[in-house]
């Protein structure tokens, strides 16, 4: 860790080797950073990135609502983009705001309402920030983030300043061709103006109630774990919740993980489940799906690092 940090630059934030990153995860399993970097400003960012060697691995996280870090950690240099500096959203022109890549979702909502902005409604349904969501397509309640997004700014490896329309994601159903080295700072959304504020205000509990009456959002969880097989609007779509709930799998235990009994596309960290347990888990629901129902369920959790020792194998098919 000493070794690669006096090869990194100085910064203007912070620089911290060897910090957990279990506390800054939904989840709250895995292992440390290599080193930790705290960004002052987009500027900071920029100039770490240019003076950065180019053999260093560089990981972006934010609120880490949608992601397993194993439990070896993550190797290289993880950067973490919330606070202030990355958070600010504000508006632009009538139908427009600007928000930061560390901007919670549902505080773009929040300030969409009170811009009177219909249609982002929807982000307070969706854990996690903005950033996340645009890698990839975020959405849920009939919306994503590709129906709102103007263009999204960032940064190269190298530290350079790219601007992105929104036709150069790619967008599909939970996914987007965003290159993996390009660091989001910042993403320019669109709202339909003249909506009453309190309309939408109401709009967001309504969604936010249905939210905590089918999902377990009080638990230790990433968010749904697999993408549909099928994306909405699809005739007879397939739900990944319902071929797990119908290969008998609603409750399944892999140590200290669990299916959550209250929405089956979720798995949960009981309070003492590793990274391991969480991904062994969803292996073993993976496997067992495609046994039973013939279909490949892909992973919408991101998992990221190094396991701690050699992985086993889920214990027994079901």
């Amino acid at each position: 860790m000493t070794e690669l940090l006096a090869r990194l630059p100085p910064v203007r934030g912070r620089l911290l080797p060897g910090a957990e990153l279990a506390p800054f995860t939904w989840f709250r399993v895995g292992g440390p950073a290599e080193v930790l970097f705290l960004p002052a400003d987009r500027d900071d960012l920029a100039a770490f990135l240019a003076a950065t060697p180019a053999d260093v691995p560089v990981t972006t996280l934010g609120v880490g609502s949608n992601v397993i870090i194993r439990d070896g950690g993550l190797p290289g240099v993880v950067i973490r983009l919330m606070g202030k500096a990355w958070g600010a959203v504000a508006p632009e022109g009538p139908d427009m705001l600007t928000v930061g890549a560390g901007a919670l979702d549902v505080a773009v909502a929040e300030a969409a309402a009170s811009a009177g902005l219909a249609g982002l409604s929807f982000l307070t349904g969706i854990p996690g920030t903005i950033g996340g969501a645009l890698r990839m397509n975020a959405g849920c309640y009939g919306r994503e983030i590709r129906d709102v997004l103007v263009a999204a700014h960032g940064l190269t490896r190298a530290g350079e300043a790219v601007n992105l329309p929104v036709e150069a994601f790619g967008f599909a159903y939970r996914h987007s061709d965003f290159p993996a080295d390009l660091i989001l700072t910042h993403a320019t959304l669109r709202g339909e103006p003249g909506a009453n504020p309190d309309a939408l205000r109401a709009e967001m509990a309504e969604l936010r109630a249905r939210r905590e009456a089918s999902q377990p959002i009080r638990d230790r969880t990433g968010g749904s774990t697999f993408a549909n097989p099928d994306p909405p609007g699809t005739p007879h779509q397939r739900r990944a919740w319902e071929l797990i709930d119908r290969a008998g799998l609603r409750g399944l235990r892999v140590g200290g993980a669990e299916v959550s009994p209250k929405h089956c596309n979720f798995l949960i960290n009981t309070g003492t489940a590793t990274a391991a347990d969480i991904e062994a888990l969803g292996e073993l629901v993976r496997a067992t799906v495609l046994r039973v129902h013939g279909v490949d369920l892909r992973w919408e959790i991101k998992r990221l690092g190094v396991w701690a020792a050699q992985p086993q194998p889920p214990a027994a098919e079901l």
